[in-house]
């Protein structure tokens, strides 16, 4: 199967994998492709298979990627998902083979990453990435990992910047959610759906939205898509906490720990 870059030309007529056919989510499904659109400008690369499915890499200069990371003249993958009938095919590796290929090209000092320490939902395959010569070289208390592999050994570590380190944000008080329109799904279920949640429990929400390179890199998340807080400390990266009938599943255990 062949192989697409999304640019400026074709992401008016290209998919982006992820919401294609979710109408509730098309204003989020628009947004993260106006956000493609500005951060081409920055080096941007979403690669994808020509299926109609989640088969795709999105990389950039680390300098560049909306997470809290300081990683010089590495590569950062954001998004890396091969999801359904693709698993176990091959497509994966080949993906990655694209951004060390990338990364060979423009002299880059290797591929970093962040990723649950555990399996973190919307997040990429801890120990599948580890299997392909990733090594942990930050963690945070939060249950954050930051992968990397390096093309030049001699290159240092990148490191989380320091709010993103200490697992909690600056309010205290109920849900705290962080997003980005780096995901389709984020814009609808943080406005339609996490507000419907908190209301029907009564729980106040604060919602912040990242807009920027530099509201990104001080998050006090490693996980810019979507995070949620409870009284400051970190819950999960699980959107689908957003939605009523998954809510106490995901979230209550924390809650009810923290009253």
């Amino acid at each position: 199967m062949e192989i697409i870059q999304l640019n400026e030309n074709n992401i008016a007529d290209e998919h982006i994998c992820c919401a294609i056919s979710d109408k509730k989510c098309q204003t989020g499904y628009q947004a993260k492709k106006d956000w493609l659109k500005q951060q081409f400008q920055e080096g941007y690369v979403f690669k994808r298979y020509d299926v109609r499915g989640k088969v795709f890499i999105e990389y950039v200069p680390a300098e560049k990627g909306w997470v809290p990371i300081t990683a010089p003249n590495y590569l950062l993958i954001n998004c890396f998902w091969v999801s359904g009938k693709y698993k176990k095919q091959g497509y994966g590796k080949q993906l990655l083979q694209e951004a060390l290929n990338d990364a060979q090209a423009q002299n880059k000092a290797g591929l970093v990453t962040v990723v649950g320490t555990k399996k973190f939902h919307f997040m990429s395959d801890t120990k599948w990435l580890l299997k392909q010569g990733f090594e942990t070289c930050a963690t945070t208390p939060a249950g954050f990992s930051l992968l990397v592999k390096k093309l030049d050994p001699s290159a240092p570590d990148p490191t989380f910047n320091t709010a993103a380190l200490e697992g909690t944000c600056p309010d205290k008080e109920g849900l705290v959610a962080y997003y980005s329109n780096r995901c389709p799904f984020t814009e609808y279920h943080m406005h339609v759906s996490l507000k419907e949640a908190a209301e029907k429990r009564n729980l106040p929400l604060t919602i912040h939205k990242i807009e920027t390179l530099e509201q990104a890199k001080q998050s006090p998340t490693p996980a810019t898509i979507f995070s949620l807080f409870y009284k400051g400390q970190f819950i999960t990266t699980d959107l689908s906490v957003c939605m009523d009938s998954r809510f106490d599943k995901v979230a209550g255990k924390y809650i009810m720990s923290t009253h």
